[in-house]
């Protein structure tokens, strides 16, 4: 990768990161779908404004409309709303950690629901540690060691499975030749005309209290940075690094997050959450294969 493209990805782990960050403070002002409807709507908002601005083709159709309704669902209608819920009730950082999952989850999907992405023995080893991390991570909350409610990290897995359910169905999107920006846009649509009823029958956000300055800086920031410019950043490294250069920034959004929710929020984590974020991530740099080749290379006789 080019210089321009690690700083971009570096930049896309700290807005991603911040996610989590901006989450915590919203949420206390915010009921979690809410939360959710205003992050796609503002986000939405700020993508029409760039596709307005740039002169983009609005793609018209029932494939067009179909496929990314579906993946609207999966990416952002029920992740959103699981990883809000559940950051209810745990820390910004430990849910940043157990969204690091989603590449084992992905591995799982592909393997058992494609035929030309088979899991190879890295990449079953891979998924074995990022699980046993998952284990070391719940096993205390399990067992009643340690304050963390079950539903609330089972909430943010079930999340990151539905993320890599829609890597898979993500798959019949390049044929229809859309643009990045307007697939990112159209979903954003998309998900707030499914929230907003979600919204209007279950929090009724009309009755709530007008939300503080701090809740409204944050959702702002989640919706323009952590969303709408993520998006734009996402899918040019997408472009220009490759999805499996991508992969790296699974590694560093729990650092940022971890980072932000300590330095801002006082958030302190246990050091079995430190060592499930280990296993996971030995387990995401087993996926990934580079680092392995690396040291087996270096073993080779010249």
């Amino acid at each position: 990768m080019s210089l321009r493209d690690w700083i971009l990805l570096i930049t896309l782990s700290v807005l991603w990161g911040g996610t989590f960050f901006f989450v915590r403070i919203a949420l206390d002002d915010l009921p979690p779908l809410t939360l959710v409807l205003a992050r796609v709507v503002i986000g939405a908002a700020v993508l029409y404004a760039v596709l307005r601005a740039t002169g983009e083709h609005f793609p018209r159709g029932r494939a067009v409309w179909t496929t990314l309704a579906v993946m609207a669902l999966l990416n952002n209608v029920i992740p959103f709303s699981l990883i809000f819920w559940g950051q209810t009730a745990i820390p910004a950082g430990l849910a940043a950690i157990l969204n690091a999952t989603a590449p084992l989850f992905s591995v799982v999907v592909m393997h058992l629901f494609t035929a030309d992405e088979k899991a190879t023995p890295g990449k079953a080893a891979g998924v074995a540690f990022g699980f046993l991390g998952v284990v070391v991570l719940v096993g205390p909350a399990a067992l009643g060691r340690i304050d963390t409610p079950l539903w609330a990290v089972a909430a943010c897995l079930g999340a990151t499975l539905s993320y890599a359910f829609s890597g898979l169905w993500g798959r019949r999107i390049k044929p229809l030749g859309l643009t990045p920006t307007f697939t990112a846009w159209l979903q954003l649509t998309i998900t707030s005309l499914v929230m907003a009823p979600a919204v209007g029958l279950l929090d009724r956000p009309w009755t709530l209290a007008m939300p503080g300055w701090p809740a409204i800086l944050a959702v702002l920031a989640l919706a323009v940075l952590s969303t709408a410019l993520a998006y734009i950043i996402f899918f040019r490294l997408l472009a220009t690094a490759g999805p499996s250069n991508l992969l790296l920034v699974t590694f560093l959004i729990p650092v940022s997050a971890i980072l932000l929710a300590g330095l801002f929020l006082g958030e302190r984590l246990a050091w079995t959450h430190f060592a499930g974020m280990a296993l996971i991530g030995l387990g995401l740099a087993a996926i990934d294969g580079r680092l392995w080749r690396r040291l087996t290379e270096g073993m080779r006789p010249a």
